[in-house]
C-alpha cells in the first residue's frame, strides 16, 4: 500500500490531473471559439457556408466533421503556444534564470573558484 500511496501523491501525478481537466475544459472552450470565428469568416465572405458537417466531395463520405476538427486543433495550438506557452517561457527566463552549465563557466572564474578552494583548505 506504500508504493501506491507514494504513486498517488507523487507531485507529477496530481499535475497531470490537473492539466488533462484544465484541458478538457479548454477544448470546449476552443471549439465554441472556433464555431464563431467560422461564423465570423462566413458574414465577411457574404454568407459562405463554412459548416463543414455535411460536406462530401465527390460524394464519397462525410468529411466535414474531421475538417471541423482540424480547424479547431489548429486554432487550439495557436491560442496555446502565443497565450499560454511564450508567456511562461517570458515569465520562466524572468523569474528562474538558467544557471549556467559547467561547460559554460569561464575559466578565469573556474581558476578563481580552484584558489578560493586551496587557500580555504591550506588554513586549518
Amino acid at each position: 500500500m506504500k508504493g501506491f500511496r507514494d504513486f498517488v501523491l507523487r507531485g507529477n501525478l496530481i499535475e497531470l490531473a490537473v492539466a488533462f481537466i484544465i484541458g478538457a475544459a479548454f477544448a470546449v472552450l476552443v471549439k465554441a471559439f472556433t464555431e464563431v470565428v467560422i461564423e465570423a469568416i462566413g458574414k465577411i465572405t457574404g454568407g459562405a457556408d463554412f459548416n463543414f458537417d455535411n460536406w462530401k466531395p465527390g460524394g464519397w463520405t462525410t468529411v466535414g466533421p474531421v475538417l471541423s476538427a482540424l480547424i479547431a486543433f489548429l486554432i487550439m495550438a495557436f491560442v496555446v503556444y502565443f497565450f499560454i506557452v511564450k508567456p511562461y517561457e517570458r515569465a520562466k527566463e524572468k523569474y528562474f534564470p538558467a544557471e549556467p552549465d559547467a561547460e559554460t563557466i569561464d575559466p578565469n572564474t573556474e581558476l578563481l573558484r580552484e584558489i578560493r578552494d586551496e587557500l580555504r583548505s591550506n588554513r586549518v
